[in-house]
């Protein structure tokens, strides 16, 4: 498999892929390139047995992702014709619907559009130095791409009311502390290998207990509690007959490592 244009670059190598914006001269501001093709390869990836993990990152120093690429040129329609079009290109939905675990990798600046394709992502893990925040109030709009229903769900609404109508950037330790990020690194230089060696470890798992793990809280997040629960015993049970269960445990028993097949 390889990447659907230049603009993203594609790596796969034991069983985890990592995706890179690859526009740094603009700090990975989107295009439309990035927006069909990136939802696109991850789809991809999403049916590949090959790939147990994915690991978006972005080339370049300056950042993830600055967001929009303004210079883009993009002609602006009627308000029935712009709500259609983000109706019919909701690119960061389909990422955020991707079954298998994905991981982003952040670095310097991830703004606006960034942040949202960021928080579609399952975990987030930062550099020093990365500056994060949500500036569109500024220009007259507010996110379109999921930001002001993801950020209050990842959280909390107080705090993402402070960072939706202010509009401030906060910095990495910020981030880490307020659970915008879970991890955070050393340095740059250590981030893509901690976030790939990462990625590693959760591709080495049954992958359809991480696929099921990953249904439960997702989904659960959007029901009340009870069914939240029912659905978690439901996956739960699913997971009682696989030929992953059961081969867990019996090299446990045996004190050698597990050979998972996805079954």
């Amino acid at each position: 498999m390889t990447a659907p244009n230049d603009v993203l670059l594609l790596d796969l190598h034991e069983k985890v892929a990592v995706v890179t914006l690859n526009r740094p001269e603009v700090g990975n501001a989107f295009n439309e390139a990035i927006r069909t093709g990136l939802p696109a390869l991850l789809e991809q990836l999403d049916q590949d047995d090959s790939c147990a993990a994915i690991l978006l990152t972005g080339a370049g120093e300056r950042g993830f992702c600055a967001g929009a690429d303004i210079k883009e040129g993009r002609t602006i329609g009627t308000s029935v014709q712009e709500r259609r079009r983000l109706k019919n290109n909701a690119w960061i939905d389909r990422v955020a619907a991707i079954r298998k675990p994905v991981i982003a990798a952040l670095h310097g600046y991830c703004l606006g559009g960034g942040l949202e394709l960021a928080l579609a992502c399952d975990i987030r893990i930062a550099a020093p130095g990365a500056q994060f925040g949500l500036p569109e109030t500024g220009l007259g709009l507010i996110p379109g791409g999921g930001g002001t229903q993801r950020l209050p769900r990842v959280i909390g609404l107080g705090r993402a009311m402070d960072l939706l109508l202010s509009g401030d950037r906060i910095d990495a330790q910020e981030a880490l502390r307020i659970g915008l990020v879970s991890r955070l690194v050393a340095d740059r230089d250590a981030l893509l290998g901690e976030a790939r060696a990462l990625a590693g470890r959760i591709a080495a798992r049954p992958p359809t207990a991480t696929a099921y793990a990953k249904e439960a809280a997702r989904n659960g997040i959007e029901m009340d509690l009870q069914a939240g629960l029912t659905l978690e015993k439901t996956l739960f049970s699913l997971l009682m007959s696989t030929s992953d269960r059961a081969e867990a445990a019996l090299a446990f028993k045996e004190k050698r490592a597990p050979r998972f097949t996805g079954t």
